[in-house]
């Protein structure tokens, strides 16, 4: 999984001050709660899932999630299936 957020970092450029920044070890264990959660049978359900969770508890403008599948290649295809999701506060 991949995820990518937008969100006003001016002050925290300014003052060096980890207040004013996201913590990202609370985002990386959110996005393990999430993903070892409730089981789904779709990726697009789990990218959406962690998009909409991340937007509500974080002070993100944006969040764009992507989930690969980690499963051998299909015959005949290169590169991995994924889904990649952009949800934006309304």
């Amino acid at each position: 999984m991949d995820v990518e957020l937008v969100v006003d970092l001016s002050a925290a450029a300014r003052t060096d001050s980890l207040g004013e920044t996201i913590d990202y070890g609370r985002v990386a264990r959110r996005i393990v709660e999430i993903g070892m959660g409730e089981r789904v049978n779709l990726i697009e359900r789990l990218a959406g899932r962690l998009a909409e969770a991340l937007l509500q508890e974080l002070p993100a403008e944006e969040v764009r999630v992507r989930v690969r599948k980690l499963t051998a290649p299909l015959e005949g295809l290169t590169g991995t299936p994924g889904v990649e999701l952009i949800r934006r506060r309304k």
